[in-house]
C-alpha cells in the first residue's frame, strides 16, 4: 500500500476492486492517510449477495483503521463510509447517479492499525496464560489441602 499526496485532496490510499478485503494491506503503516479511495467493479458478481459482502469488507476496513472510505463503482454499490463503518451515502446495486457528500473526518489510528493481528495474538496467549496460571495455583491448593486433610478436591 502507498499514501498518494494529490494537490487540493487530503492524503489517500487506493485500494482497487478486491484489495479492499485484506485485513492490514491497504494502508501505509509509516504514512498514514485521511481516507481512502476504492474504485470496483462488481459485474462479476451478477444477482449474487457478492456486492454487499464487498461493501461489508469495505466497512470492516474503515471501523480497522478508523479512516473514511470513499467507493465508486460502475457496478455494484458506491458508497462513502464514515471512520465507524456507517453509511453516510449509498447507490445501490447498478444504481445510476452522483453521491455529493462531505467526506467524513479519521479517527485516531486504530490499536488494529498499529498493531494489526499482533494485538489480537497477545489478548489470546494472555487470557491463556491467566487460564493456566490459574489452573495451576489451584492445584497446588488443592493438592496441599488433600495432604493435610486427606481428602479429595474433587
Amino acid at each position: 500500500p502507498r499514501t498518494l499526496a494529490l494537490p487540493g485532496v487530503p492524503l489517500v490510499a487506493v485500494a482497487i476492486c478486491y484489495e479492499i478485503i485484506f485485513p492490514g494491506h491497504v494502508v501505509d503503516d509509516l504514512f498514514r492517510p485521511d481516507w481512502i479511495f476504492n474504485a470496483t467493479n462488481d459485474a462479476w458478481f451478477g444477482t449474487s449477495i457478492g456486492p454487499e459482502q464487498h461493501l461489508a469488507s469495505a466497512r470492516m476496513r474503515a471501523v480497522e483503521e478508523g479512516l473514511p472510505i470513499v467507493r465508486a463503482a460502475n457496478t455494484g454499490i458506491s458508497a462513502i463510509i464514515d471512520a465507524n463503518g456507517d453509511l453516510v451515502a449509498r447507490l445501490g446495486n447498478g444504481e445510476t447517479g452522483v453521491i455529493d457528500a462531505a467526506l467524513p473526518s479519521a479517527h485516531p489510528s486504530t490499536l488494529y492499525a498499529r498493531f494489526g493481528d499482533w494485538a489480537l495474538l497477545a489478548l489470546i496467549f494472555t487470557t491463556w496464560a491467566v487460564g493456566l496460571a490459574a489452573g495451576l495455583v489451584g492445584t497446588h491448593r488443592c493438592n496441599k489441602r488433600t495432604r493435610t486433610e486427606k481428602k479429595s478436591c474433587w
